[in-house]
């Protein structure tokens, strides 16, 4: 299930992540999945896997809304 997620160059100083698995948030993914898994799709048993991936997303967001707010597209 891997997908793009930028196709931005690397020589434009972009960060590029060319597969889902490369998001830091993947390890967090992949445990909420697991937990669904193993409790046969009851989610009231894996709500701190899916905040923590939440969470984690959430500050995934934000460095990258950081890191354009330096960047014009003009210059």
């Amino acid at each position: 299930m891997a997908s793009k997620v930028s196709a931005a160059s690397p020589a434009a100083g972009y960060q590029v992540t060319t597969k889902f698995s490369d998001s830091s948030c993947y390890p967090q993914y992949t445990a909420s999945l697991k937990c669904l898994e193993q409790h046969n799709t009851d989610k009231s048993k894996c709500q701190e896997q899916f905040d923590l991936y939440k969470e984690c997303k959430k500050k995934e967001r934000e460095a990258r809304l950081e890191r354009n707010k330096t960047r014009s597209l003009f210059s």
